[in-house]
């Protein structure tokens, strides 16, 4: 998909589902002020979803470089870097629903769990960051400590997602209340990394009908 079509799509979402910048459920970190909005919702969602599609590594440039400059005529009342960082979080729970309502694949009983960080943020600059400073939390992956959330997801043999959902960076993986949720409409087989070894998930999992296939310790029983 092209930009436009991106933008098509989301845009037509948000008009079918009527979710603008005034919803109750958004941040109100957005009408602070009483500013007016010079770019609409849709546009900033389309604006994080194409910077995931590019090979810009760092949100900034690609927000000055290419939005700021090789799409001006796209986007002619783009704000400022700054102003855009404060909207961004209300884009995000946009493109969680649109995800959820529009995107998701069906499971085919071959289906792949795992997790991966959301930092917002370089450890060393915690206790300046102002965005999501309500929201995100410490936490620690095989890589180290990091600052921002957890995207928890399910995917299956061809690659399409099934379920995700983003949480505080402290929570853990094997979290009945991320698992279960996730595993809704989930059967067969489930393949996860170490990270979720547990005896009691595989037990309840089982129950369900889902097999969850980890490297086993040597204290667990397989089925």
């Amino acid at each position: 998909m092209d930009l436009t079509e991106i933008f098509c799509a989301i845009d037509d979402y948000c008009t079918q589902q009527k979710i603008n910048w005034n919803m109750k459920i958004l941040s109100p970190v957005v009408r602070k002020r009483n500013r007016k909005f010079q770019l609409s919702l849709s546009e900033v969602a389309t604006i994080v979803v194409c910077f995931h599609l590019s090979h810009y590594r760092e949100f900034k440039n690609y927000y000055l470089i290419e939005i700021k400059k090789n799409l001006k005529s796209e986007f002619p009342k783009a704000v400022s870097y700054n102003r855009f960082v404060e909207l961004m979080p209300n884009a995000l729970s946009v493109i969680a629903s649109f995800l959820s309502n529009s995107c998701l694949g069906k499971c085919s009983g071959i289906s792949f769990i795992d997790s991966t960080i959301l930092k917002v943020c370089d450890n060393r600059r915690i206790h300046s960051h102002k965005v999501f400073k309500d929201t995100a939390q410490r936490g620690k992956s095989s890589t180290g400590w990091f600052y921002g959330f957890k995207l928890h997801l399910i995917v299956n043999d061809q690659g399409e997602i099934l379920s995700f959902m983003i949480t505080p960076g402290n929570v853990d993986d094997r979290n009945s209340k991320v698992i279960f949720p996730l595993v809704k409409n989930i059967h067969d087989k489930l393949f996860g990394d170490k990270g979720y070894i547990s005896q009691s998930l595989f037990e309840s999992l089982y129950e369900k009908g889902i097999q969850l296939i980890t490297k086993l310790k040597k204290n667990m029983k397989n089925k």
